[in-house]
């Protein structure tokens, strides 16, 4: 890696940062997409750092002032989490690449989908939704997570419908994606999945996600929850537009 690449990774860091911090989600969403579009480096590797910086990203966010974070839904969305993941990632090496590309079309259009509705949605839900409701969205963002490393889609459509305070909802993200990342990186470390260049750039690139982080937990810019509801929508359909467009010109190429 060069030094200019060096430079390139950390602006996608600084970038992937700011988003997940104000929005709750999209670490990985941001960082994997400009990474691979930038071919900086290896997409496992920054899947990997993906998972560190957001375990620091969140354990800011939980310190921070504004401390919002809702304990049941946390508690709700992790139990189905933390399976999905588990089973997410025993799918990916027993499914074949074909099925999978399938699986990644129909995920994407259902994220598409999710993005139409939110906007749609102009009010939060007359009432919280029920304690099954949120393990059975945090079981599909497991299981995304195992499969594709993208399981914000689903957690975003169910809390940022929520007659919940925009920073509740960010800082309760935040939390069960910095669960999911341990479980991940866990899991990696096992199978010997875990190089030492992700190690090394997951060291050097820890300063600067912590201190944006803090940074921008005490200073949050004053945007609506529209503003930020719109953002999440946007990030949403460049999830599903990144997983569909993929796989249908493979289809075609």
């Amino acid at each position: 890696m060069t030094l200019f690449d060096a430079f390139l990774f950390f602006a996608c860091a600084a970038l992937a940062t700011t988003v997940q911090t104000l929005t709750g989600f999209a670490m990985g969403l941001v960082l994997l997409g400009l990474v691979g579009a930038l071919h900086i480096v290896p997409l496992t590797d920054a899947a990997n750092v993906a998972s560190v910086l957001a375990i620091a990203n969140a354990w800011i966010v939980l310190r921070g002032p504004n401390g919002m974070y809702d304990r049941p839904a946390w508690r709700d969305t992790l139990v189905g989490s933390l399976a999905g993941v588990v089973i997410g990632v025993a799918l990916l090496h027993w499914l074949s690449g074909s099925v999978v590309s399938v699986l990644r079309v129909l995920l994407g259009l259902t994220i598409l989908a999710c993005a139409v509705l939110l906007l749609m949605q102009t009010r939060p839900l007359p009432e919280r939704s029920s304690r099954r409701s949120f393990g059975v969205y945090g079981l599909v963002a497991g299981l995304m997570s195992g499969l594709f490393s993208t399981a914000g889609p689903p957690l975003v459509y169910q809390f940022y419908r929520q007659p919940m305070p925009l920073a509740a909802i960010r800082q309760t993200l935040s939390a069960v994606f910095a669960c999911n990342a341990v479980l991940r990186i866990v899991l990696v470390v096992s199978t010997g999945q875990f190089s030492l260049h992700a190690l090394g750039l997951s060291v050097l690139t820890l300063p600067l996600v912590l201190g944006l982080t803090a940074w921008l937990s005490r200073h949050p810019p004053k945007w609506s929850p529209r503003l930020v509801r719109n953002l999440a929508c946007a990030l949403l359909i460049f999830t599903g537009a990144g997983l569909v467009l993929p796989a249908v010109l493979s289809w075609f190429g």
